[in-house]
């Protein structure tokens, strides 16, 4: 099931070009073209003398002279001492490269007296103790500006990927901080493990989160030096043991031994295709940590599907299978590993969060260093592509029945008492109050395990919809210690990961007519016209999902009520 596992790319577009070193003379080096001088006038004499008796071999004679040129511009040598790539997602077609599974070989920037057989389980790359900031005189991506490509489609209006610029991977990695960044404030944090307290009519925080009260809520965004809050695994001997959301031993072990970079996704209730990471390093192969959290029902189907499915892992995926699942909806199931990766993965310094509809294209490190590293951030989300209003977010859920239009109410409501404003420039420099957190990009120090901690429990207490408590969460640890995390474009989210169909919708469509690609390597176009044959039907199939009660948590609770002061706690 290789082939199956990427079908419905909606995009499948990706290419990069590597700029040449400076000072590289042209014409010593042949820009393009493997021959000589003689070559090249050979191939025009040739394409004269075809020319030479019709008129329409001046049209020939041009073609022939524009794919010189085309070939002497673009055909460019390659050079390993490329400093910068320049990618771009936006209808550049690219095979797919099926890493299966790691290769321990070492890596092209490498020269052999620094290889050794006793790097064969980790690469290490040379000069990180050597490589900074400082070391660069200009930064190989100084002075690049980011803008949306042209349109090449003027029917194809909505959101489309933008060029970024990263550097190479040995430089990525040697300018990774050899020490953690700063946490403000907050230096020490621990979590509640046991709670004594029962559900009543003011918790209605699940079994999992803890059943906090509204009072305890309040108390966590008072950020203090050392601190102890609720964050999931309530009740447990630890994380993913005996609290809900359980894993064994010797995942939890591998787990553990996971030090530098962990990229994690999860598929609940099987409403997802496994996605292949493109483009990763042997670097990122052999040092970094690819998980896939998955319930029973995902994995019994990845079995029985995928050829590629092998003790555990599916390619460069290592799947672990999640038991005792502390809630009734996936969705909201699949915020624990989302936002608590911390407490999954102790001892990681950094991860990549991808939403399991996303496919992964760029090298993570490269990732790391672009919207981390080089910002000097230890937090990274995108926007949202159109709306930047909670309240825009909270009426287009519930226009989408993405949640309890009720629940979704009173949570805003909520929200509107304690603070909540619309959005607006005066709000600068907070450019959105509403996240695409199909993505997020982080370090691992307390004051982003903190905020991470208290938006799941938002998400926890409300509904499962975390877009809507995002900004209410950043604003209060803002307002104490002025840290924020750092927000990029849509489009710069857009040339890193390429979205595609969800496994039922994509399902429907093959049984509506769809012929699906054949191989991995093969996409479908987005080019393709309604009517063809590989075209995927017009109006897509709706996939009804059962819409997510108030509460979603199997230890169900009584219904709010009414407090005295007026305000429903």
């Amino acid at each position: 099931m290789s082939g199956t596992a990427s079908l419905g790319l909606r995009s499948g577009s990706y290419g990069s070009l590597s700029s040449a070193a400076a000072g590289r003379k042209a014409g010593a080096r042949g820009w393009g073209w493997r021959g000589g001088e003689k070559e090249r006038l050979q191939l025009l004499h040739r394409a004269r003398r075809l020319v030479s008796r019709r008129r329409a071999g001046v049209l020939l004679l041009l073609a022939a002279v524009s794919a010189s040129i085309f070939c002497s511009i673009f055909a460019v040598a390659k050079d390993d001492n490329a400093s910068m790539i320049i990618s771009n997602n936006y209808e550049v077609q690219n095979t797919i490269e099926n890493s299966v599974y790691p290769s321990m070989t070492r890596p092209l920037m490498m020269s052999s007296d620094q290889y050794s057989s006793s790097s064969v389980n980790k690469i290490e790359l040379p000069n990180r103790l050597h490589l900074s900031f400082e070391n660069f005189t200009h930064h190989p991506c100084e002075g690049f500006s980011i803008s949306p490509p042209p349109l090449v489609d003027p029917k194809r209006t909505g959101p489309r990927s933008c060029q970024v610029c990263y550097v190479s991977v040995d430089q990525a990695f040697a300018l990774m901080p050899l020490q953690p960044s700063p946490s403000p404030v907050l230096k020490n944090l621990n979590y509640v493990f046991e709670d004594s307290i029962t559900a009543n009519f003011s918790n209605q925080s699940s079994v999992f989160g803890g059943h906090s009260s509204l009072e305890q809520r309040n108390k966590s965004f008072d950020i203090n030096e050392s601190m102890t809050v609720h964050c999931g695994f309530v009740r447990g001997k630890k994380s993913g043991q005996g609290s809900g959301f359980d894993i064994n031993d010797d995942d939890l072990l591998e787990m553990e031994q996971c030090r530098e970079l962990v990229v994690a996704s999860a598929i609940f209730g099987n409403y997802d295709m496994i996605q292949h990471p493109r483009n990763a390093s042997e670097f990122s192969k052999a040092n970094a940590c690819f998980y896939m959290f998955v319930d029973e029902e995902t994995e019994a189907y990845v079995k029985n599907y995928s050829s590629l499915y092998r003790n555990n892992k599916v390619g460069l995926w290592r799947l672990v299978v999640v038991r005792n699942l502390p809630y009734e909806d996936p969705r909201r199931t699949g915020k624990i590993p989302k936002l608590l990766l911390h407490r999954l993965f102790p001892n990681v310094r950094f991860s990549v969060w991808i939403d399991a509809k996303l496919q992964l294209v760029v090298d993570p490190y490269l990732l790391l260093e672009r919207f981390l590293w080089r910002k000097n951030a230890t937090f990274a989300i995108s926007r949202h592509y159109k709306r930047f209003d909670v309240f825009e977010e909270a009426e287009a859920n519930k226009a989408a029945g993405k949640y309890d239009n009720a629940s979704i109410d009173y949570q805003i409501g909520f929200y509107r008492k304690e603070g909540l404003t619309h959005y607006s420039p005066a709000k600068l420099p907070i450019t959105s109050d509403v996240p695409e957190g199909c993505v997020i990009i982080r370090e691992h120090i307390p004051i982003t395990n903190l905020f991470t901690c208290l938006w799941f429990n938002e998400v926890d207490r409300f509904t499962s919809r975390d877009q809507i408590s995002f900004s209410t969460v950043r604003d209060k640890i803002k307002a104490k210690v002025g840290w924020m995390p750092q927000m990029f474009l849509d489009c710069e989210r857009r040339n890193f990961v390429v979205q595609t169909y969800h496994r039922e919708l994509l399902e429907q469509m093959i049984a509506s007519g769809w012929n699906p690609p054949s191989t991995a390597s093969e996409q479908p176009s987005r080019k393709l016209r309604p009517g063809s044959r590989k075209s995927p039907p017009s109006k897509k199939p709706s996939v009804k999902r059962k819409r997510e009660k108030r509460s979603s948590s199997r230890r169900r609770l009584p219904k709010p009520i009414t407090g005295t002061t007026g305000v429903i706690m």
